[in-house]
């Protein structure tokens, strides 16, 4: 029986080579992973940019609500001040048409 060379640098080579290009192709998915996180993260600090320009018109009627509170506590008072007579009706309906708009 003849004995078989083995050809130990060839096989070390193919198995080499192949970790090399394993290697490389996912570094590759890797940087494009991160490419994609980065574009998602950019996307999401514009709409956050966005949402807070936006925000400012959603938080006034909020605000309305309170202000009724207050506007309401005023008419009393104008009232008060109109029956004490320290208003007379025009100065009470002057300022009663400044707080309503």
């Amino acid at each position: 029986m003849m004995m078989r060379r083995r050809r130990p640098l060839a096989r070390a080579a193919m198995v080499g080579g192949a970790a090399y290009y394993g290697g490389k192709k996912h570094a590759e998915g890797q940087q494009r992973e991160e490419e994609q996180h980065a574009q998602i993260d950019q996307l999401q600090a514009q709409q956050a940019a966005m949402a807070a320009q936006a925000a400012p018109p959603a938080q006034a009627p909020a605000a309305a609500p309170a202000a009724g509170g207050d506007t309401i506590e005023q008419l009393k008072q104008l009232a008060e001040l109109r029956d004490s007579g320290v208003l007379t009706d025009e100065e009470f309906q002057a300022q009663k048409a400044k707080l309503l708009g």
